[in-house]
Order: structure tokens, then sequence, then C-alpha cells
């Protein structure tokens, strides 16, 4: 069934094209994402939807609610998504500027998103492969754990924020506790936060002091689990299992659907851009759009 529907939506997608260049669509798909829909059926799964492909691994009969209908949109959604995240001369996407407090970061009105993660989670590789799409936006990525120091903001067109925050926990900055916490606490025009776990050691000690400040102050975040290529397909589904009754028992701010990511085989990513889209009300997906 979910083969069958994936075929669907790809044969809605080359149909798509052909409007586009009738000048009926004011979006387009990225030479990124038409490679993918030429892959056969059998990979586009585990290249979009990742965790819908762990799913299939479980025994039938016996498969836990990963929620995966949650945020469940279509190819077209996804299309639609990653002309936000391709620059071009009207949809210009940059670095801003970095902030070691809030008072020092951007006054901006647009609605924004932040990653925030455990040294050495992943989370400066994750953002470069997010904008992929913009290959002029200068992302620095270090093998040394605890290189962001400061908050960096990055500018997506009209469309929203996104903030590379410090690393807690090995090599942090020595006032993350209170440049962080400030910042999750005070910013306005904060729709989401991102918070990495490392899908190869699963959720630490020191990833609690990001989800204890999340669930202190109300605010909602979500799960995405990096580096899902460096696993074994056995280990993952395990981190997994762990990951989401962590989250469907200890959490009340988290969104119950997780994602796994690749920055290195792009696995997830092209979902993890339509979800940023959409929770920054720049994307309705079937029909439903999120507050």
């Amino acid at each position: 069934m979910a083969a069958r529907r994936l075929r669907l939506d790809v044969g809605r997608l080359f149909a798509m094209g052909a409007e586009l260049g009738s000048g009926r669509r004011a979006y387009c798909t990225s030479k990124a994402f038409a490679e993918v829909l030429r892959l056969p059926s059998k990979q586009l799964p585990k290249l979009v939807f990742p965790l819908q492909e762990l799913e299939q691994h479980f025994v039938p009969g016996s498969r836990p609610d990963l929620h995966l209908k949650i945020f469940d949109p279509s190819l077209d959604d996804i299309a639609r998504a990653e002309s936000i995240f391709t620059a071009s001369p009207r949809n210009r996407i940059e670095y801003l500027s970095s902030a070691v407090r809030l008072d020092h970061a951007p006054d901006l009105r647009r609605p924004e998103v932040c990653f925030i993660g455990r040294s050495n989670v992943g989370k400066s590789s994750l953002i470069k492969a997010l904008f992929s799409l913009a290959p002029e936006v200068e992302v620095r990525v270090s093998k040394k754990p605890g290189h962001t120091k400061k908050m960096n903001f990055f500018k997506v067109g009209k469309y929203f924020t996104l903030v590379d925050m410090p690393g807690y926990g090995y090599r942090a900055p020595e006032d993350f506790v209170d440049m962080v916490e400030t910042y999750l606490k005070e910013r306005k025009n904060l729709m989401r936060t991102f918070l990495l776990v490392d899908s190869v050691v699963g959720i630490q000690k020191t990833d609690n002091i990001a989800i204890e400040m999340c669930e202190e102050f109300a605010l909602p975040y979500v799960m995405v689990l990096t580096k899902i290529d460096k696993s074994s397909k056995g280990h993952l589904l395990k981190q997994v299992l762990q990951i989401q009754k962590f989250v469907d028992t200890k959490t009340q701010g988290c969104f119950p659907q997780l994602f796994p990511v690749s920055a290195v085989t792009y696995s997830g990513i092209h979902l993890l851009r339509c979800f940023i889209a959409n929770i920054t009300g720049n994307l309705e997906t079937n029909g439903f759009q999120f507050s």
C-alpha cells in the first residue's frame, strides 16, 4: 500500500513538472529532488521516509506505534518545501550574525527555529545538509567537538530564521546554560526547538539538560536522530524503540514523531525540510497546518 502511494505521488510530480513548463506552478522541483524521484520505488522510502522504511523491519503483528501519520506529507508537499530551501536572487539564504547573549541577537519578526544538541552530535553537519540547495551559505563544520561557541543566525528568504545553538557537554561554552536558557525562555518568535540525539549512542545524561529546559519552559520541541548511516539496521531499530518509548512516557512537549536523518546520505533531509517549512507557517501539507 505504501509503495503504491509512493508510485502515485511520483506520477503526480512528473505531471507537476509539465504544468510548471506551462507556467501554472509557482515552485519547482530541485535537481537534487528530481534525482531522488528517479530512484526505484523500493529505495525511495529509505531516503525520503526513513522511519517508514525502518517500520517494515519489525515483526508483523508486533509493530510499535511510531506515530508515522502525524506528519505524513506527500511527495508533492516535499517538492514545494524544496523551493523554500533553494537559494535564488528572490530567495536569499544567508548567514546573518552571531550572538553570545539574547540582547545581541538580531531583532527579527519572522518565525524562528533553533537546533540544539550535544557536542559532536553532528549539528553543524545537519544544518549544512539542510542548506545544500544554497551552497554559498557557509556553515562551519569541525571534526573537533564543541566548535560552535555562539548562537549563529541564518536567514531563509522571507520565510524564517534558523539558529545554530552551541553544543552542550564536552567543550561547551562556560556560559552555555545562561545563553541558551535565556534564548529558549524569552525568544518570542521561536516556533520550534530541534533537539538532536546521536542515534548511535541514544539519549545521554547530558541530553537531559536540553530536554529539561524545553519541558520546564513548556516549549514545543522535536527529536532528530542523527548519524543513522553509522549504525547497523538492528542497532538503529533498537535505538528508535528506546527513544520512542522515552518520548511517549517521559515528555510532555516533545513532538511524538521522531525524525531520523543522515547528513552523509541525506536520508530524512527532504522530510525534515518539509516539516520545518510547515511549522513555520510557510507550507500546508495534506490540508493540515501546524499552529
